[in-house]
């Protein structure tokens, strides 16, 4: 695997500046996006008044804890432009999510925001491995996702080739990182082990393709779903942050060097932790809900909007800034099943530790006529493995979910292609009951 990390003389000053220079900025930049929310998204004089606040309140960076909440019902209320805190004039690009579950969530971005989205991408492309004159497979979905055009941009302003294949046609994927070479990719953890099975079906060697890293995001994935993805691929793989409500990929990133957690872009967006049930904020070091306000988003800005990711903020490594740990889990991904608490990235672990299955799973819920149950379809590793050897994978997977995960759940082991894959984010949960 090939050492990669950032040269000094690349880093931005603010990447290195003292903690007392970057609070500094942090509040000017939020007493200005505080006003700039009063003054135009009627929402947020509402909800500020209704509060008993204002912008002036905000003296220290701790004052932000008395300001009211956003979440994402807000954006589906007041879909689709009642957010904008500019005329829609002056919006130069707009996502929005798939509205799968109702109203799409509809964001917007001004010229300015849009250069900061570049920026922030290619700050996160430079902090895992990528350079200037690279090529980067972005694989991410184009349209109105945010992560086929966020990534695609920011590889532009790196100074870095893009090949814009986004999802989808696998084997077209193998065919251009086998014949164009590019050094790195941008994809979501699932779909790259899609790319991986058309790598092995073909009889390829993925250690030997041109890929040195990685920048996986878009969904949660496990620190085993990392070290698999690696070896195959004699790669560097980065985890990286976003959120359309924000801005998109780019929120945050893992350095290359270190790989110990996500930096966050704190000259961009200010990050806090809260207790997920009492909606107090708590110190750093302490697991919770992460919070997120814009600091200098023109079309929208965002105030203490609540991403329903569980992580904890810890101190800056390999750059300046507070750095969060690996999210593995969301609040609204929670199972609770017979009062435990699961997350499927808990039974992603145990997966991986399990000799014999491959990297694939889909989980079911449903009731029976005394309790809610879980059944975990998984398929084995190659083709021919009899009913036998299938049920012993079956059992050796439901005990260590059980010892390890603490809840009893059937498992199914199905013969290899029989999970089904993802072109984008992994549907992890279907919800039988």
């Amino acid at each position: 695997m090939k050492e990669l990390g950032a040269r000094p003389e690349e880093l931005e000053p603010i990447e290195i500046a003292s903690r007392d220079e970057i609070t500094s900025l942090q509040l000017e930049r939020m007493r200005w996006s505080l006003q700039h929310a009063y003054d135009n998204v009627p929402m947020y004089k509402r909800r500020f008044d209704e509060k008993g606040v204002t912008p002036s309140d905000l003296k220290t960076l701790a004052d932000l804890s008395k300001f009211p909440f956003t979440v994402k019902d807000d954006l589906r209320e007041n879909y689709p432009f009642g957010l904008f805190a500019v005329p829609r004039e002056q919006i130069q690009r707009i996502h929005a999510s798939s509205g799968t579950t109702g109203k799409p969530t509809v964001v917007g971005y001004t010229e300015k925001d849009c250069d900061v989205f570049a920026d922030m991408m290619a700050r996160s492309l430079r902090a895992s491995g990528v350079r200037r004159g690279d090529m980067v497979h972005n694989a991410y979905g184009y349209g109105l996702f945010t992560g086929g055009l966020g990534a695609h941009h920011g590889i532009e302003r790196l100074g870095a080739t893009v090949v814009p294949v986004s999802g989808g046609q696998t084997q077209r994927q193998v065919d251009l990182i086998n014949d164009f070479k590019p050094q790195a990719i941008t994809v979501t953890p699932s779909y790259m082990l899609n790319i991986l099975e058309e790598f092995l079906r073909r009889g390829l060697d993925p250690r030997a393709s041109s890929l040195q890293v990685g920048i996986f995001g878009a969904e949660p994935w496990t620190n085993s779903m990392r070290l698999e993805l690696e070896e195959a691929f004699d790669m560097h793989a980065v985890d990286i942050f976003g959120l359309s409500e924000i801005m998109g990929p780019g929120v945050a990133n893992e350095c290359v060097e270190t790989k110990d957690g996500l930096h966050v872009w704190e000259d961009h967006f200010y990050p806090e932790i809260i207790d997920p049930e009492t909606l107090e904020p708590v110190e750093d070091g302490q697991e919770g809900e992460l919070v997120f306000t814009t600091l200098s988003k023109e079309a929208m800005p965002m105030i203490r909007y609540r991403t329903r990711d569980l992580t904890t903020l810890l101190p800056g490594t390999a750059r300046s800034m507070r750095r969060i740990k690996k999210i593995t889990g969301r609040s609204d991904d929670m199972m609770i099943l017979r009062g435990v608490n699961v997350f499927p990235t808990q039974i992603e672990e145990q997966l991986f530790a399990t000799e014999g299955l491959a990297p694939y799973f889909q989980i079911e819920l449903y009731s029976t006529e005394t309790m809610d149950a879980m059944r975990v379809h998984v398929e084995a590793a190659g083709d021919g493995v009899g009913d036998a050897d299938r049920q012993s994978l079956a059992t050796a997977l439901a005990t260590r979910i059980k010892q390890q995960v603490g809840i009893s759940s059937e498992v199914l082991v199905g013969p290899a292609g029989s999970v089904a894959r993802s072109e984008g984010k992994a549907k992890r949960v279907v919800d039988n009951r």
